[in-house]
């Protein structure tokens, strides 16, 4: 692997820094490159989630959701207070969770919009 993609990777979390790592071995470094530009572009950073989640303790509860394309949840967070505060609390634990689930998402997103997809 190429020096940027091993700098990219080290500031990932682990769990989601092996899945990455998994996905590009095979892959040529013009392709990697191209699959590193994209996807850090998409990927959200689980800080911004844990902001987010509290930022819905103080008005505008799911706005972490819209940020992950739960649009859905989100409505449902919004007009109900977070589930009356219960579910961003719980949420507040789970945001690395949350971040890493978006992530992966993402990263088969962008493999299949390079046409490479692998299992």
């Amino acid at each position: 692997m190429e020096d940027r993609v091993l700098i990219f990777l080290a500031g990932l979390d682990y769990e989601e820094s092996l899945y990455i790592k998994k996905l590009l071995l095979d892959l040529e470094p013009s392709t990697q490159e191209n699959f590193i530009q994209i996807y850090s572009e998409k990927r959200r950073d689980p800080v911004l989630i844990l902001v987010c989640i509290l930022a819905g303790f103080v008005g505008f509860a799911g706005i972490h959701r819209f940020v992950t394309e739960r649009i859905g949840l989100g409505l449902v967070y919004f007009f109900t207070g977070g589930f009356l505060l219960i579910g961003t609390i719980v949420d507040l634990i789970r945001h690395k969770k949350i971040a890493r689930k978006y992530n992966i998402k993402m990263a088969a997103r962008t493999f299949e919009l390079l046409g490479v997809w692998k299992n």
